[in-house]
């Protein structure tokens, strides 16, 4: 098993790493955010991958999320933990709380969304979104942590980069969604097309827009914040990096096994360009 983690800068300066290296990656879906950080510590091999690029370069909408995440399969990576920012509609979770997402609705717009197309048609089933038994080994590791974090709840991904108006903010908390952020869609539908376990961090930074007597969502605000959340999610990616079991196991959610019958195209079909980009991602299924 190797876990590949996405997050920010401040996530991967671990103090206890016995080897590290960062290393370009290459994909048939483009170049990835950054470079990939090959690390090893408690004798685990795990990946790094700087979502924005080192020093904050990309908005979210400016992300290749396919190469992204083709990228952490190509360096092996059979389980992917995403960390991310983000704000909440609910009094229950306060700035500087973590939630353990397991629902989205995505609300984003003209990202590339699927490895898909090209003469090769392919549906995922997103019912279960992320990785329940990765899920809950996070929740684990930040339970050995002593780090209270909530497991279970639903992330608004909306498209950016501006933060949501009062209205916005309002129709999803009435709606009962839990957090907004701008980044695990479509990350999480294509981890789950690359047959990737995927589960999302999320840490609380702020309010969003809902409460009439702050002024709503503001990036001082955000990384007042961030930097303590940042420090406990460290800590929690520690533990998770020290249970990692030797071999993958069989995931009961299912997600290793999510293109068995996706494809429709029939194999005489496939047009051979797009069959070679997909290897990247679906070699299983593809030959």
């Amino acid at each position: 098993m190797r876990l590949g983690i996405i997050g920010g800068s401040g996530l991967y300066d671990l103090d206890d790493l016995d080897s590290a290296e960062w290393r370009r990656i290459t994909t048939s879906f483009g170049d990835p955010s950054d470079d990939l950080l090959f690390a090893n510590a408690f004798g685990a091999e795990f990946v790094f991958l700087p979502r924005h690029g080192r020093g904050h370069r990309l908005l979210p909408h400016e992300i290749n999320y396919r190469a992204n995440i083709a990228a952490l399969k190509i360096a092996g990576c059979t389980d992917i933990l995403s960390v991310s920012a983000c704000g909440s509609f609910q009094e229950t979770l306060a700035p500087g709380d973590f939630l353990l997402v397991d629902q989205y609705v995505d609300r984003t717009r003209g990202r590339e969304r699927t490895f898909f197309g090209g003469g090769i048609a392919g549906h995922v089933s997103l019912a279960d979104p992320n990785c329940g038994r990765l899920r809950d080994e996070v929740a684990d590791a930040a339970r050995r942590t002593g780090i209270p974090v909530q497991n279970g709840g639903t992330y608004l991904a909306m498209e950016g980069p501006g933060f949501s108006t009062r209205a916005e903010s309002r129709l999803y908390r009435q709606a009962g969604l839990d957090v907004v952020g701008m980044t695990a869609m479509p990350e999480a539908a294509l981890a789950r097309e690359a047959e990737l376990c995927y589960a999302t961090l999320a840490m609380v930074t702020d309010w969003d827009s809902w409460r009439d007597a702050e002024r709503g969502a503001a990036v001082s605000d955000i990384l007042a914040v961030m930097h303590e959340n940042v420090t406990r999610a460290r800590r929690i990616v520690r533990a998770l990096i020290a249970a990692l079991p030797g071999s993958r196991p069989t995931c009961s959610a299912g997600c290793d096994r999510a293109l068995e019958h996706a494809i429709v195209t029939p194999p005489d079909l496939w047009p051979e360009m797009t069959r070679t980009a997909l290897r990247d991602v679906a070699g299983r299924v593809i030959g």
